[in-house]
């Protein structure tokens, strides 16, 4: 197996448990699933509390949901943002690796075609000197 590692696999191993995490907390908010599950805890928490006989944690306007949701807020926010500035490093280390494979590449090409140039002229060179031996043979 080679020990050659992708611009992505290095950047993930500099990875900490807590920017692991951020991004797991962004893309599990990020996502539809995060959106059906909040708006069924929603509309169950409005539901009970509405048409709850016997016991109302939180009667309407819902004053603790809204500070569950507040709360949420409040960490979900930075949370994203670091995991939207790690993203932004990603891309610039990517751009770095695939700026870095295009000049390598340049620089093979560029080898190769001094190689090419290099055999042309050999070749010329040789169907010169055999013209020249018929040339002069014919003399």
């Amino acid at each position: 197996m080679s020990n050659n590692k992708t611009w992505h696999e290095k950047h993930i191993e500099t990875l900490g448990f807590g920017s692991r995490l951020a991004d797991s907390v962004a893309n599990g908010m990020g996502s539809w699933r995060f959106i059906i599950i909040q708006t069924a805890f929603v509309i169950a928490w409005m539901g009970l509390n509405l048409i709850g006989y016997a016991y109302h944690w939180d009667v309407y306007p819902f004053i603790l949901l809204n500070l569950v949701f507040s709360t949420q807020a409040a960490y979900a926010a930075p949370i994203i943002m670091m995991s939207q500035n790690r993203q932004s490093e990603r891309d610039r280390v990517q751009a770095q690796s695939d700026y870095q494979t295009n000049v390598d590449a340049k620089l093979e090409i560029e080898a190769l075609a001094i190689r090419l140039d290099k055999i042309e002229v050999e070749k010329l060179d040789k169907i010169i000197r055999m013209l020249e031996e018929i040339e002069s043979n014919s003399k």
